[in-house]
C-alpha cells in the first residue's frame, strides 16, 4: 500500500517524499509540474536510493486521477498541490479559487470512490489572518484572510471539516505551516521557484548567487523591533518529518486533528538577512519598498499541541536553515535548471 503525495515534486513535497521513503513508506507522486521540476524526484532517488513512482497529473484532472487510483494501491494521501503565492493570489483570485478549491474537491471525490478516506492537508498559518495575540494556538480564531491564497486554505479546511463531520470514517489531519525555509542537508533538493521568488529565503539566496540584483524588503514601518515583518521560520526537513508523525495519528484513527507546525520563535526579515550573511559570508544588498498587499506584522506559532499529541517538535535552528539554504543554492545556482 502506498501514500499518494500530490504536488510531490515541489519544495515541501520533495522533502516529505525523502522522509516518507526513509521511514519505510512506498510513495506515489502526482504533480502537474506547473511550479516544480521532475529533476527534484530524480534527486530524491539519489538521496534515498529508492525509486519514486511519478505521474504527471493535475489534481483537477478527474480522468487522470482515476487512472492513478486504478493502477496503484493507495491507502492515504498527503495533499500539497496548489498555487501558493500570496501576492499573485491578490492579482489572480479566480485562478487560485479554481485551482485550489476545485482541485481539492475532485481529489476528495476520487479518493472516496476508491475507499481512501485518510488525508493530511497542507494548510497554512495564514488562516489565522492578522492574529489578535501571539503565539498562535490551534484554538486561536480562524479569521477572514488577508489574501485569496489564505482564503483558499481556510475554505479547504472547512471542506475537510465538513466531510469528516458527515462521514466519521475519514481521518483528516490539517497541518498549519508557518514559514518553511532551508533545504535538505545533502544540497541536492531545495526551493526552486519560477521567476522572481515570492518567498524570502529563495529571494535572498538568488541575490547571493547573482540571479537577482538586490532583495526587496516590503515595508519597514510595521510595529516590530526593526520595522520589518516577523515570522516563524521552520526548517523544511523538520516540517517534512511532521507529515510522517501525522501519518501515525491517521493510523491511530484520529478523526479530525489540527496542528501548528512552527518553532515558536519569530524572526524579522532583517534578522533573517543578518543570519544568512553570517552563515554564508555573502553580503545581501537590499532596498526597502512599500508594504505588500495582504501582509501582516507578526505571526509565530505555539507548537506545543504537535509535541504533546504527535511527539513532534522542530529540532533545527535559524543557523541550519540559513546554512542549508545557501548550500543548496550555491551548489545549484540555477536551481534544477542547467
Amino acid at each position: 500500500m502506498s501514500v499518494l503525495v500530490t504536488g510531490g515534486s515541489g519544495f515541501i513535497g520533495s522533502h516529505t517524499v525523502v522522509e516518507l521513503q526513509e521511514a519505510g513508506y512506498d510513495v506515489v507522486v502526482i504533480d502537474n509540474l506547473s511550479n516544480s521540476s521532475p529533476k527534484s524526484l530524480q534527486r530524491v532517488e539519489e538521496i534515498t536510493g529508492k525509486p519514486v513512482k511519478f505521474y504527471q497529473v493535475d489534481i483537477r484532472d478527474r480522468e487522470g486521477l482515476e487512472k492513478v487510483f486504478a493502477a496503484e494501491q493507495i491507502e492515504s494521501c498527503i495533499h500539497f498541490a496548489g498555487l501558493k503565492a500570496v501576492g499573485e493570489s491578490v492579482k489572480k483570485p479566480w485562478e487560485y479559487y479554481e485551482n485550489n478549491i476545485g482541485g481539492t474537491l475532485v481529489l476528495v471525490d476520487v479518493m472516496r470512490k476508491h475507499g481512501v478516506k485518510d488525508i493530511i492537508f497542507s494548510s497554512s498559518s495564514t488562516v489565522y489572518g492578522d492574529p489578535d495575540t501571539v503565539p498562535v494556538t490551534e484554538e486561536s480564531p480562524v479569521k477572514k484572510c488577508t489574501n485569496p491564497y489564505g482564503s483558499t486554505k481556510s475554505m479547504q479546511e472547512t471542506i475537510f471539516m465538513d466531510i469528516q463531520n458527515a462521514d466519521p470514517e475519514w481521518n483528516i489531519v490539517l497541518l498549519r505551516y508557518f514559514n518553511p525555509i532551508g533545504a535538505h542537508p545533502s544540497g541536492k533538493i531545495g526551493e526552486n521557484p519560477n521567476g522572481i521568488p515570492n518567498n524570502l529565503m529563495p529571494y535572498i539566496t538568488q541575490v547571493a548567487v547573482g540571479r537577482q540584483p538586490f532583495l526587496r524588503v516590503f515595508g519597514n514601518d510595521y510595529p516590530t523591533p526593526d520595522g520589518t515583518g516577523v515570522r516563524d521560520y521552520i526548517h523544511v526537513v523538520d516540517l517534512a518529518k511532521g507529515h510522517v508523525k501525522a501519518l501515525n495519528r491517521i493510523k491511530a484513527g484520529c478523526g479530525l486533528a489540527v496542528y501548528n507546525l512552527g518553532t515558536g520563535k519569530g524572526y524579522s526579515v532583517l534578522e533573517i538577512v543578518k543570519n544568512f550573511e553570517e552563515a554564508s559570508g555573502v553580503k545581501i544588498p537590499y532596498e526597502i519598498q512599500e508594504r505588500r498587499a495582504g501582509d501582516i506584522a507578526v505571526n509565530y506559532a505555539d507548537p506545543s499541541k504537535a509535541a504533546r499529541e504527535m511527539g513532534w517538535k522542530a529540532e533545527l535552528g535559524i543557523r541550519e536553515m540559513c546554512a542549508d539554504s545557501w548550500n543548496w543554492q550555491k551548489n545549484n545556482p540555477n536551481g534544477y535548471g542547467d
